[in-house]
């Protein structure tokens, strides 16, 4: 039944001759919840050039909030179900008009993440990957001002969340750490919660990324202070080395860090309080051991004498 009625939504979208805003809007969020619980990809197979296209005509005639928010929303579950090589040359500048020119912070802040899936899935470059890394920077360090969006938290948290979502896909970090890390640390005074634990969660990640297993080619000696062994491991973790320094200011970062994981004031919310509290906790932990991970715990297990770990 799903798939007549995904071929439906389809058959719809590409037909806009006939179609009103509210009838594209209702078809738009008929796609994205097919693809949302169902995996889809032979349903939209061969068809996703056109799709975007579709989508991509709405995005850009921006005719209602909602419909430019949905056809962006649409483009993103059509490059995760279907990953494409060449979507990405074809999206990449229309979303970031959009980014740019749009009115409506919720629609920037939509193409900010979409434009994240697109160069993920899309067939960006990894030259291409990094300009938009740089470009996400920039709206972060501008607290959102590049974009005409200033001192919003949405699109902040947007460009920080994708920022380290693309940082995935880039194995040498060590020439963008320094400056990221500092980008990163300037968003540690907001006051929203969400800017705040993507800004931190993007630091630790860095720090993690500045170690890697060895080469098979490397050799290293056991005092090597390079070469990094976890003394609650067991033999079968390999061990890691450190590339580069992340940020030449650790000590510093650490303050700001631990501040925010006992942070206690009246301004927020108990809810967000605890989410700063247990975010923090672990970021600090990546930050002070980088090998570690999130989420590892420092008890003690009685019987084996070495931390419970992640």
């Amino acid at each position: 039944v799903w798939k007549a009625e995904l071929a439906d939504r389809i058959e719809e979208v590409l037909d806009r001759k006939r179609s009103s805003i509210q009838g594209r809007e209702a078809t738009l969020a008929g796609y994205i919840r097919i693809l949302t619980s169902r995996y889809a990809e032979e349903g939209i197979r061969g068809k996703e050039t056109e799709l975007v296209a579709s989508f991509l005509k709405s995005v850009k005639l921006e005719t209602s909030e909602k419909e430019a928010i949905l056809a962006i929303k649409a483009l993103a579950m059509t490059l995760i179900t279907s990953p494409s090589e060449v979507i990405y040359e074809a999206a990449s500048s229309p979303l970031k008009r959009t980014v740019s020119n749009s009115s409506s912070i919720a629609t920037k802040t939509a193409a900010i993440h979409t434009l994240g899936t697109c160069t993920f899935y899309g067939g960006a470059s990894d030259d291409e990957i990094l300009e938009n890394m740089a470009y996400l920077l920039e709206i972060i360090s501008s607290d959102g001002h590049f974009i005409d969006a200033g001192d919003q938290a949405g699109p902040v948290t947007a460009a920080l969340e994708e920022w380290g979502f693309l940082a995935t896909l880039i194995e040498d970090l060590s020439a963008e750490s320094e400056e990221a890390i500092e980008t990163f640390m300037d968003q540690l005074s907001s006051s929203d919660p969400d800017v705040l634990i993507a800004a931190g969660e993007n630091i630790a990640l860095l720090y993690e990324k500045s170690y890697t297993p060895p080469e098979d080619n490397e050799t290293f000696s056991d005092s090597d202070e390079d070469l990094v062994t976890d003394p609650d491991s067991g033999p079968s973790i390999p061990k890691l080395v450190k590339r580069y320094t992340p940020y030449r200011r650790t000590d510093q970062l650490l303050y700001s860090l631990s501040s925010l994981a006992s942070l206690s004031t009246r301004s927020i919310s108990k809810k967000d309080k605890k989410s700063l509290h247990t975010n923090f906790a672990d970021i600090l932990n990546s930050v002070e051991n980088p090998t570690r991970g999130p989420r590892y715990q420092n008890a003690i297990n009685s019987e084996t004498g070495r931390r419970y770990g992640s």
